[in-house]
């Protein structure tokens, strides 16, 4: 039996209803959705005027400049409750039983960390003493040079543990301080009240007496040269400093010429030693006049007077440092020109040419005789009256050849390399013509090449008057500029024996000057810018 589909629709009507009422029932009433209210229409606000922040407030971020508590020669102390954010001393002690935010640095004194202390970063003790309480922090490494440190057997630290020497090292160092604080930065050399630097002073006395002792001759020679040349010796002395320091650092940068720079500080030690006792000899001289300069007598007198009076001037404050620095620079360049004075007796300079007369004939005069002959008309020519011998000087020694002229000393080559060498480091650095490293020593060959093929010299050399010739004489040509320069790097090669040659060679000639025949002779100035 089939049904109509209206009658279906109108019998699922009321049952459709009836299901929905009994859903709704059976939901709570808590989870009814509440009906929104309508929007209210747009309105514009006005702004608000802008409210000035609070400065107490915690939320804006504080910025505050951490500087560093640094001393020198004072004390310092942390008190318990406060903080820090670096302590760093010099010659005092810190006490520290608050906190340390960063390191706690103490050089030439001691550090005590309280119970309280806490330090959050390291803490560095160089020749003093660390003693630490029961419950003190230190939250990274510990370290102690040349010093003792005391602390108790349950104090770690939280990083490194380390303690470099023994206390007697320490307590040597920390003797020092006293001499620094009432000495050096009196500008004295002498603390009468430390007994350690009357014991330096005897040494210093004992090591002159053997000098002035076993070399009375160079120690003599150099009084006599601060005394009758006080201005040289003193120029040559700031000369001899200033090119102690590029020469050191010419041969550290070659590594073949490191095994010579102990040698050199040797050598200018030596010099500055045995000019010091010249120093005070001279001193001792001028005070009580010695009759006899060869009696050993009175050269000791001499020295004991003016090691007595330096060693006053020395106490006294700011005098004593000036004093010493004088004197010592003074040593110096009297050293260096006694050693150039016994240089030039061992290889005295070659003899100039002397002036020849040479006779020549007087044809002005024949031709004056004739002209009046044939002007009386006899035809007899009159008696020339012979002219004199007319002194005539040998040709100029540029025309003879530059062979002619004096060889140039070893300090005045080592001056011109070493000016050369300050002029192309500057112009290295000014061009910025390094950009691989290591070229220095091929713009110094380049340039040393060029200008031996272009003016026979360099800018050193024309400072220092010298001149570069073949031993004919001659000017240089190009391929003897290069090979001179080539067997240059064979006389720095051999430890710079090549070089030292020349100061027992007749001819003053290094290994590159044999090699490529070649002379540096010294010539004067309008030869050399002719």
């Amino acid at each position: 039996m089939r049904c109509k589909p209206s009658l279906a629709v109108a019998l699922a009507f009321p049952l459709l209803l009836a299901l929905s009422g009994s859903l709704s029932a059976a939901q709570p009433e808590g989870k009814m959705q509440p009906v929104r209210p309508a929007r209210p229409p747009f309105k514009a606000v006005e702004p608000l005027p802008l409210e000035q922040p609070d400065r107490n407030s915690q939320r804006e971020p504080v910025f505050r400049v951490h500087r560093p508590v640094i001393r020198v020669g004072l004390d310092y102390v942390v008190p318990a409750g406060t903080a820090v954010y670096e302590v760093q001393d010099v010659l005092g002690d810190v006490t520290i039983d608050g906190r340390v935010d960063h390191d706690v640095v103490v050089t030439l004194g001691s550090a005590r960390l309280g119970s309280t202390a806490v330090i959050n970063g390291s803490l560095v003790v160089i020749g003093g003493t660390a003693t630490i309480a029961s419950g003190a922090l230190v939250h990274r490494d510990l370290i102690v040079v040349g010093g003792a440190l005391e602390a108790p057997t349950d104090f770690y630290p939280d990083g490194t543990q380390m303690v470099i020497g023994t206390p007697a090292v320490g307590r040597a160092v920390k003797s020092v301080v006293p001499w620094l604080t009432w000495g050096l930065l009196w500008g004295r050399l002498i603390v009468p009240s430390l007994a350690w630097v009357w014991a330096i002073v005897g040494i210093v006395l004992l090591v002159g007496l053997a000098v002035n002792l076993v070399f009375n001759r160079p120690v003599r020679a150099c009084a006599d040269a601060i005394l009758q040349r006080p201005l040289s010796c003193f120029l040559l002395g700031l000369f001899v400093l200033l090119l102690t320091v590029p020469a050191l650092a010419i041969l550290g940068a070659s590594v073949i010429g490191l095994a010579l720079v102990p040698f050199v500080l040797c050598a200018v030690i030596a010099a500055g030693l045995v000019g010091k006792v010249g120093v005070d000899r001279a001193i001792g001289g001028t005070v009580v006049t010695e009759s006899s300069p060869d009696s050993r007598f009175q050269s000791l007198r001499s020295f004991l007077i003016g090691f007595a009076v330096l060693c006053l001037a020395y106490m006294v404050p700011l005098v004593g440092i000036v004093t010493w620095a004088l004197t010592s620079v003074l040593g110096l360049g009297a050293a260096a020109i006694t050693f150039r004075v016994a240089l030039r007796k061992e290889h005295p300079a070659r003899a100039r040419v002397p002036e020849v007369r040479v006779a020549q004939p007087a044809p002005a005069a024949y031709a004056q005789a004739v002209s009046a002959a044939e002007f009386d008309g006899s035809g007899v020519p009159v008696e020339a009256v012979p002219a004199e011998d007319a002194p005539v000087s040998a040709p100029p020694l540029a025309a003879a050849g530059l062979a002619a002229y004096p060889r140039a000393t070893f300090l005045d080559r080592v001056a011109a390399f070493a000016l050369d060498c300050i002029l192309v480091a500057i112009a290295i650095q000014v061009l910025d013509l390094d950009h691989y490293g290591g070229a220095f020593f091929l713009w110094l060959f380049v340039y040393h090449a060029g200008f031996w093929a272009w003016r026979g010299t360099t800018m050193g050399g024309i400072i220092c008057g010298l001149r570069l010739t073949r031993t004919q004489g001659t000017d240089l040509r190009v391929i003897d500029a290069v090979v001179r320069g080539l067997a240059s790097v064979f006389s720095f090669a051999a430890l710079g024996i090549g070089c030292l040659w020349m100061l027992q060679d007749p001819e003053r000639q290094m290994w590159h000057d044999k090699i490529a025949g070649t002379l540096v002779v010294k010539v004067p100035r309008q030869v050399l810018l002719g």
